[in-house]
């Protein structure tokens, strides 16, 4: 019997170093923000009380904790999802107890708290991995990640909320650690925007060319409803002198009888506003002034057929690089290239935009805004439009622009667009295959 007392003492001395160890090593973690992120966090200290289970024998403990939240981008926009990082980068205690503690016996998971525009708690969860602690030693810092949709435009504030840290040693066991005024400072603020809606606004003329002085029947569609716009003709990306205004209906329809007297015209765009504004206009629609000839001529005519405005890739499969778990970092690969044909002959310019979508696997997922590109655009010799690559910065799942040509008075060509992509990959992202699909457009 005294054999059996003194086992179960040495057993209940090793679960007091173990346990007490657990209820003052407050979860978070040895992650940084992932690669590329922009972040405005700072740390924050709060009070915390953790309880060790009842077979550790230690009171409840109550102690400052530091903690830092760290999100993957601090500006996305409604619809977006956010990776979110909440590391305690300082625990409220060091081990209480001589016995040393064994490698990779604890587990956090935890709570974020959303304030400001959008209100509600984040669940992040962090990797079974610490290093050994000596007795007397300090605590490492512990990680736990996360993610939520955007769904308000404003400022999103992110608070450290309550964890818990899961024991495995001799036995499974849980000690909860709560704010005790609730919330915590804010660690972290997201400045969300709203999805920008797509310029669906549309024009068709009831001819292409006419004599000078000819009325041409201008048919605009999908406008502001009861809003004025200005129909006006175009040489370039220059105005010519034949405009007018008309008002929307109320459907955002309207039927314009524009007279055309320069010979300068080549297109008719319509806009709401002052000036024009490409996200609140339409056009340009191709027209031609036909000038009379002179007395006593022949008119000889050949025509060039017009085409149209096509795009084709080089396969439908991309695969990136792998990258190393407890590592993160980017995935890189290359895009297909796309060869984009403009053999339309008319003033209108294109452009080619991308959108992604999270990439989901058996582990979960990596948010869309992970993924970035490098465009570059070259224009086949001879083609009259110069090509413009996109920005070098993140697809999203709002999407962003690939490549595109302006207006002018005479556009297209051939054209070969690739980028070079980057997939902001988490560090401790579940090992396995993930996968998310870009769509392109061309418009």
């Amino acid at each position: 019997m005294a054999l059996t007392r003194s086992r179960a003492a040495a057993r209940r001395r090793r679960w007091t170093a173990v346990l007490g160890a657990t209820a003052l090593a407050v979860a978070g973690g040895a992650l940084a923000a992932p690669a590329g992120a922009t972040t405005t966090s700072q740390p924050v200290e709060f009070q915390t009380r953790c309880v060790p289970p009842p077979i550790a024998g230690i009171p409840p403990i109550t102690g400052a904790t530091t903690a830092e939240i760290t999100v993957d981008k601090a500006s996305p926009k409604v619809g977006e999802t956010v990776t979110v990082t909440y590391t305690i980068t300082k625990p409220a205690a060091s081990n209480p107890v001589d016995l040393a503690l064994p490698a990779d016996i604890m587990t956090p998971s935890g709570k974020v708290v959303l304030g400001g525009a959008q209100s509600g708690a984040v669940t992040v969860n962090g990797p079974k991995k610490n290093p050994p602690v000596p007795g007397k030693g300090s605590f490492p810092a512990f990680s736990m990640t996360g993610t939520f949709t955007v769904t308000q435009a404003g400022s999103i504030t992110l608070s450290p909320g309550d964890y818990n840290i899961h024991t495995s040693y001799l036995m499974e066991l849980d000690t909860p650690c709560t704010v005790l005024n609730p919330p915590a400072p804010v660690s972290e603020t997201v400045v969300a925007s709203p999805v920008t809606s797509p310029n669906t606004r549309a024009l068709a003329l009831d001819t292409a060319s006419g004599d000078p002085g000819v009325r041409v029947t201008v048919n605009g569609s999908r406008f502001t409803p009861l809003t004025e716009v200005t129909v006006v003709g175009r040489a370039g990306a220059a105005e010519t002198t034949d405009r007018m205004t008309v008002t929307t209906d109320s459907e955002g329809s309207f039927a314009a009888r524009l007279k055309v007297n320069d010979v300068a015209t080549t297109g008719i765009v319509a806009y709401e506003g002052a000036a024009w504004d490409p996200e609140k206009g339409a056009g340009p629609a191709a027209y031609k002034v036909v000038v009379p000839a002179p007395p006593n001529s022949q008119t000889i005519t050949a025509a060039v057929t017009a085409g149209e405005l096509s795009m084709t890739q080089a396969g439908d499969a991309v695969e990136l690089s792998s990258v190393d778990f407890g590592q993160g970092g980017a995935a890189t690969g290359d895009l297909r290239t796309v060869t984009v044909k403009d053999f339309r002959g008319g003033p209108a310019g294109w452009s080619l935009t991308g959108k992604v979508t999270d990439f989901t696997g058996a582990g979960g997922s990596i948010g869309a805004g992970s993924l970035s590109w490098t465009p570059a655009c070259t224009a086949k010799a001879g083609s009259p439009s110069a090509c413009a690559a996109g920005s070098a910065g993140p697809v999203g799942s709002g999407g962003a622009t690939l490549a595109s040509t302006p207006n002018g008075a005479l556009t297209g060509g051939e054209f070969t667009i690739d980028a070079g992509l980057s997939l902001d990959v988490p560090a401790f992202t579940a090992p396995g295959s993930y996968a998310g699909v870009l769509t392109l457009t061309l418009s």
